[in-house]
């Protein structure tokens, strides 16, 4: 008998060493084993549950975390949030709901999709990669709309529905003393019909870029001026586009600018600029790009989802 009890603190040990390593596939494997002996064990439930929710594997996360919330003496909000996130990955809409209500959010049991304003926040896509954050419409508890214009690179698009973690991993300060959550995505859910177009053109003043960016027209979905937030990269260099680096002028101003577009096609995307510099004395358009990109897919040599806190001002 002691023997056996020696083995399995020596499992438990090794499950648990391999979850802070990100060795998930090891940690389900030793917490499978201690679930062989002890079946009932809720904590061990949760926890096969959890590396299966960070392999992205969703039916046997959903199948865990149940058993977690099943064998728990007590409330297991933990096991009941991971189960709603599996429930949600798997479009399981009336078990997503049921769960989120026994957190406690109010909603109605359905079989439709929730599509409710949960406020904006921040997402980290591709956590387990560059991580590129932007802004996002929360849409449920578990799902967001981005509102950005992601680069090519992220494999992502404005307008993709992202599923997001629980526990946010830092925070932004908007204008003022707003704080805004940043989550770490885990999945795109839904591609949006909008493709990404890198545009790079010449202007003259603030009120070129203004006169591109802002503005609403038929299948454009949004415009960004990358130029400034796009840090410690020059997308001409990646893109191999002819150019100089040229200095800003004595107010501060970078006549070359890079633009991010959300259109539904090249012929919009290419219509839009050509307006723009034929509306203007001092513009000028040197190319326009499009790249599809896949999304990086993880591996198990980095603990992702732990993230840091951070704060950064907007």
């Amino acid at each position: 008998m002691k023997f056996f009890r020696r083995r399995a603190a020596e499992i438990q040990r090794a499950a648990y060493a391999a979850m802070h390593r990100g060795a998930l596939t090891e940690a389900s494997a030793h917490f499978g084993l201690l679930l062989d002996r002890q079946p009932k064990n809720a904590t061990f439930h949760y926890m096969r549950g959890l590396a299966h929710k960070y392999l992205r594997d969703w039916p046997t996360s959903l199948e865990h975390n149940l058993r977690a919330i099943e064998l728990s003496n007590g409330p297991n909000e933990a096991a009941v949030w991971n189960a709603a996130i599996a429930a949600t990955a798997l479009s399981r809409w009336r078990h997503a709901r049921q769960l989120w209500i026994a957190f406690g959010l109010q909603m109605e049991e359905s079989d439709e999709p929730i599509e409710r304003n949960y406020g904006q926040v921040v997402i980290r896509l591709n956590p387990w990669s560059k991580g590129e954050t932007l802004y996002a419409s929360r849409i449920d508890p578990a799902r967001a709309v981005i509102e950005n214009v992601p680069l090519p690179e992220s494999g992502h698009r404005y307008g993709d529905i992202v599923l997001h973690d629980g526990a946010p991993t830092g925070e932004r300060i908007l204008r003022g003393d707003q704080k805004i959550m940043v989550f770490n995505e885990l999945q795109r859910l839904a591609r949006s019909e909008y493709q990404t177009f890198v545009a790079f053109v010449e202007c003259g003043q603030e009120d070129d870029v203004g006169a591109l960016i802002n503005g609403e027209r038929p299948g454009v979905g949004h415009i960004e001026d990358w130029t400034a937030s796009v840090r410690n990269l020059c997308l001409r260099c990646s893109y191999g586009t002819a150019h100089s680096h040229r200095q800003p002028d004595a107010n501060g101003w970078r006549r070359d600018r890079s633009i991010g577009i959300a259109a539904l096609n090249s012929e919009i995307a290419t219509r839009l600029l050509d307006e723009w510099r034929a509306t203007g004395t001092d513009r000028r358009v040197e190319s326009i790009d499009s790249r599809e990109h896949p999304i990086p897919v993880p591996d198990e040599s980095q603990v992702w989802w732990a993230g840091s806190e951070d704060s950064e001002a907007d």
